[in-house]
């Protein structure tokens, strides 16, 4: 999205921002902080950051979200903690969040938003939908609120509970964790809400009709991931309990629930957007040979944080690729170009329909 919004603001001047073009923003875990980000006002009414001052965000402040030490002990320790309660008590990241989002609900938001978290109550995912508002007060809840929830990774993060009231005065409770464990990639979820708000019948997004999906237009940005074999079945098969949540510092149960979340949404919409003839209008960056510190989550040291840059600067570069469906790897697609080309592309159609709602507005 950085690169989309660089474009925008070639097109449209420096002001531009992401949540003035798009009708709805979506992430899950560290991309719902992003949504949020993105979409809170500052005091003048416009976004509390534009998607390059977001890099730095984490960069300055990753080390502190996920304070390591590099000797052997504490890794060892740090291991132990994972094993009796999460790995970070998440105090820095809630103070941060709080600090920048302060008391803005959901219903602030300058675009639409959607943000899944998981209910462990009710084992079932709960979605902060600014779409849902009008039906489902009690979901006006503290942006900072559910960007603590939807980050609340298991075994990194401990789950967060809140409360909201609403207008009769009515509790409702919340015990959420990561949104991970319900959209790890939340634009299927995005594309639902949207109809579901169609055939309730809001104007705004008339004449589209619910079965239109080949109007929508979609950007997904993916976190990365390891196409490459990180697991045999001759190795599982010996595991217990304790290997299936920690291995080799990763948590496999984790890493296999959100790749296999991800990429289904992927697969689906790939084979949606086809069927509809209009591949055109979906757009899916993700790089999927992360190996090494680059594939941790919470390696920031900055060494790591550098190759993490680095590697979304060469993916900006890289060929449009989509899903193969039967390895599930990323292959180029001939004749379209790179992700930096299509973004230009996609961003000249963005600012060209403002262009057109602005003009219809007057």
């Amino acid at each position: 999205m950085m690169s989309s919004a660089v474009c925008m603001q070639e097109l449209d001047g420096p002001d531009a921002r992401i949540a003035d073009y798009f009708d709805v923003v979506a992430g899950t875990s560290t991309g719902g902080l992003l949504t949020a980000m993105l979409t809170a006002p500052d005091q003048n009414g416009r976004p509390l950051f534009d998607a390059k001052n977001l890099a730095q965000f984490y960069i300055d402040h990753s080390p502190k979200i996920f304070p390591q030490k590099n000797w052997i002990l504490s890794k060892i320790a740090s291991t132990l903690r994972m094993v009796r309660g999460p790995k970070y008590d998440g105090k820095y990241l809630h103070s941060l969040l709080r600090q920048y989002l302060g008391d803005m609900r959901l219903d602030k938001a300058l675009t639409n938003v959607v943000i899944p978290t998981f209910d462990i109550a009710f084992l079932q995912p709960t979605i902060f939908s600014s779409f849902e508002l009008k039906h489902r007060p009690s979901k006006n809840a503290l942006l900072a609120d559910i960007t603590i929830s939807t980050s609340a990774a298991p075994t990194f993060f401990p789950a967060h509970y809140f409360e909201t009231k609403d207008e009769d005065g009515k509790t409702r409770a919340f015990n959420l964790v990561d949104g991970g464990l319900a959209a790890n990639n939340p634009t299927l979820c995005a594309m639902s809400q949207v109809t579901q708000d169609i055939i309730l019948g809001d104007d705004d997004f008339f004449p589209v009709k619910p079965t239109d999906y080949g109007k929508f237009m979609v950007i997904s940005v993916g976190c990365g991931s390891n196409r490459d074999q990180r697991y045999s079945a001759k190795a599982a098969a010996k595991w217990g309990i304790f290997n299936w949540l920690i291995k080799d510092g990763n948590a496999p149960i984790i890493d296999m629930f959100n790749s296999a979340s991800a990429d289904m949404v992927d697969i689906n919409l790939c084979v949606l957007f086809r069927a509809l003839h209009s591949s055109q209008n979906y757009l899916r960056i993700q790089y999927d040979q992360l190996t090494g510190s680059a594939g941790s989550i919470d390696d920031c040291s900055k060494e790591n944080m550098d190759k993490l840059v680095q590697i979304g600067k060469d993916l900006l570069g890289q060929n449009v690729s989509r899903v193969d469906l039967e390895t599930g790897k990323n292959v180029d697609v001939p004749g379209v170009g790179t992700n930096a080309e299509q973004l230009a592309k996609f961003a000249k159609q963005l600012s060209d329909e403002r262009r057109r709602r602005q003009n219809l507005s007057k």
